[in-house]
């Protein structure tokens, strides 16, 4: 019997399986919790703290290394299988989560003398402190007529590769200067498990403004955002670009015994944890759109031929499976958002009938919230406490409740939270429907589908669509395995192509949720009245949001 492992990293932390490759079954897993998790305050250093201003989000690359040596192990340990029976290993990464890296691949912030600077750290994929640089991008990309801008919907964000880059440059030149390479972090553990530096054509595609035909901008672009951006990817990007499902290389010594696996060991080129999810979840073909739900939510979507949809994160031929162009959406605030709610709004009497109930917080607030009828609370949400990723692309919207009352209860509230992520998805399937590209269902995979069937009825009930969820809560993971299989190949117990791998490692729970035609009319007069205020605060007439966070800036003296 053979196994492939399929390691995923995520916002807070790693999380490795163990999967049999001739029925995708996950035999064994483990999860490491980043020691420095998400750093957004100050600099996990010894001496003067140094603090970090609003909307930064950096990471240890330390903590990536520990996963691979935590939780490899673990799995082995626990299934008791032996690394002579493990073909293959595939990672996914959050993006786009990047890092300047010197020559050898050592991270900058890891060299004594730029630890104490927060540019030469891994900037999370939710850092949006290069806001001013996506703007601005964006704004040169237009004036100059580049062609590669209505692939991305109209804008590039701020979570994106090259907005982070041009802030480094712009507030660290130093750290640029130092910089042998920029790279995702997803590429970075690769060449750290393989010894080779290769980029993979799916960060590059949908985050760092690359396509597989014309390649990156002409660097007359990068030279009007600024003289010193000239030459980025020559000299600060080298590296192969290669497709997914292709093999990075082999496990070094070094990395075996992290590991305990066999050196040697075929490593998959890396891939986002989303896009992995596609095969994972059985979306194989186009008119499924699959969402990826967790903290955020991410959409990913096949077709066969090219369409502009506003709004989007971008499409890229062979981004998601070969042969195909698929298309990426997405939301910033999801899990997110109900989390924020419970730990910062919620009284203490409902924790204490949570405890008393031996459930959790959130189960609590869903069973409250079912007893709800739909509008009987009087409220509606937008959902960009985190911003707005699609369709909006604007980082600098921020939430709004409306309808609240003397009266209105916490779950009320939670519901409407919930109501409102519906309301946002629902705006962007439609949005992908009216310019050419046909959604007939909807897949989900993530933590959110696993335990909360109140919310994806919901969404089947605001969507107007029948919704399949993955029969495992690790689809990343799996999906990651499975690249993994690939990379092997047939020859070693794998599979020729990763829909080969599919067909057989990849499952989708029996029952569907299906859209409720009376739920649906009530829901159709809130995401109206939903869709009124999305535009009005979110396409200029009203730009109170980001005049607030002006005022906030000032206040705070930033």
């Amino acid at each position: 019997m053979k196994y492939s492992i399929g390691v995923d990293f995520g916002t807070l932390s790693g999380r490795a399986v163990l999967v049999r490759v001739d029925t995708g079954e996950i035999v064994a897993q483990s999860v490491f919790d980043y020691i420095n998790g998400v750093i957004d305050e100050k600099l996990p250093i010894e001496g003067k703290p140094i603090h970090l201003e609003p909307e930064w989000a950096l990471q240890d690359p330390w903590d990536y290394v520990l996963v691979f040596q935590k939780t490899i192990p673990a799995v082995l340990k626990q299934a008791q299988v032996s690394a002579d029976d493990v073909i293959g290993i595939g990672i996914d990464f959050t993006a786009c989560t990047m890092l300047p890296v010197a020559q050898d691949g050592t991270a900058l912030c890891m060299l004594p003398e730029y630890r104490h600077n927060p540019h030469a750290w891994v900037k999370l994929w939710k850092h949006h402190a290069a806001q001013p640089e996506a703007d601005y991008i964006n704004e040169t990309a237009e004036k100059m007529g580049e062609s590669w801008l209505p692939r991305y919907g109209g804008k590039i964000s701020s979570e994106w590769f090259m907005a982070k880059t041009l802030q480094i440059l712009n507030e660290a030149p130093e750290i640029y200067a130092a910089t042998d390479t920029f790279i995702e972090a997803a590429d970075w553990v690769i060449w750290q498990l393989t010894g080779q530096k290769t980029r993979n054509t799916c960060t590059a595609g949908y985050k760092a403004i690359w396509s597989k035909r014309e390649g990156y901008p002409d660097k007359s672009f990068f030279a009007a955002l600024h003289p010193q951006f000239e030459n980025l990817i020559t000299e600060k990007m080298s590296g192969p670009i290669l497709p997914i499902g292709n093999k990075a290389g082999g496990l070094t010594a070094q990395a075996a015994a992290w590991t305990n696996l066999n050196p040697g060991t075929a490593v998959a080129i890396a891939n986002v944890d989303a896009h992995v999810s596609a095969p994972a979840a059985k979306v194989t073909e186009p008119g499924r759109m699959l969402l990826i739900m967790g903290t955020s939510t991410c959409n990913i979507l096949i077709g066969t031929q090219e369409h502009n949809v506003p709004g989007m994160c971008g499409y890229v031929e062979d981004g998601v499976l070969p042969g195909y162009i698929g298309y990426e959406a997405g939301q910033s605030c999801v899990g997110d958002h109900f989390a924020w709610f419970v730990e910062t709004c919620t009284p203490l009497e409902y924790y204490n009938e949570a405890s008393a109930k031996g459930i959790s917080i959130h189960q609590l607030m869903t069973e409250k919230a079912e007893l709800l009828k739909i509008g009987e609370s009087g409220l509606l949400v937008l959902d960009w406490w985190n911003g707005n990723r699609s369709v909006l692309v604007d980082t600098n919207l921020s939430g709004l409740m409306i309808g609240a009352t003397l009266s209105t209860k916490p779950e009320e509230i939670y519901r409407a939270l919930i109501e409102a992520t519906a309301y946002g998805q629902r705006m962007i399937t439609e949005t992908f429907e009216n310019n050419g590209v046909p959604i007939n269902e909807l897949v989900a995979c993530g933590g959110l589908p696993e335990k909360n069937p109140m919310l994806m009825q919901i969404y089947a009930d605001v969507i107007g669509k029948t919704i399949w969820v993955s029969a495992t809560n690790q689809t990343p993971a799996l999906g990651s395995a499975m690249f993994g299989a690939v990379a092997a190949g047939k020859a070693a117990g794998g599979y020729e192509t990763i829909f080969d791998a599919s067909e057989k490692m990849a499952h989708l729970r029996e029952t569907p949720y299906l859209p409720n035609p009376e739920n649906q009319a009530t829901y159709e007069l809130l995401y109206q009245e939903y869709a009124k205020l999305h535009d009005y605060f979110g396409r200029g007439e009203n730009n109170v949001m980001k005049k607030l966070k002006q005022i906030r800036a000032k206040a705070k003296g930033i």
